[in-house]
């Protein structure tokens, strides 16, 4: 496995599974985008950065994974339409982002952190 990655392993029965934190990351970011309300993922400058000098296209750009021993912590930073309670959007965001990762991975999500980074406007009709 590549020693630029890191991974999430598991010791089942049959053998181990290691699960890549981009995987991990990516299914938390699906989970969130799909809430209503959300209008994407907000990226951090230094992920911007990134972006810039990387052709990979990251999909979990705003999503960042920490392991404790209680379980997986994600921190993500989301953008909310314009309109939508704040507070309902955030707590839909937590409950299907431990639904989605738990169910995927089998991992146990100790929490998730929503920070609110902006408001999407939508276009505006004149």
């Amino acid at each position: 496995m590549s020693e630029m990655k890191e991974y999430v392993s598991r010791i089942e029965e049959m053998g181990s599974v290691h699960i890549s934190e981009d995987v991990v990351s990516s299914i938390a970011a699906v989970s969130a985008v799909e809430v209503e309300g959300v209008s994407s993922l907000a990226a951090n400058l230094g992920s911007d950065i990134a972006g810039l000098l990387s052709t990979k296209k990251n999909l979990a750009k705003g999503v960042r994974l920490q392991m404790e021993e209680e379980g997986v912590v994600v921190d993500m930073a989301v953008l909310v339409k314009y309109g939508y309670a704040i507070q309902d959007v955030a707590k839909a965001i937590q409950d299907a982002v431990i639904s989605g990762v738990e169910a995927m991975t089998g991992l146990h999500v100790a929490a998730v952190n929503v920070n609110v980074a902006g408001i999407a406007f939508g276009k505006l009709d004149r």
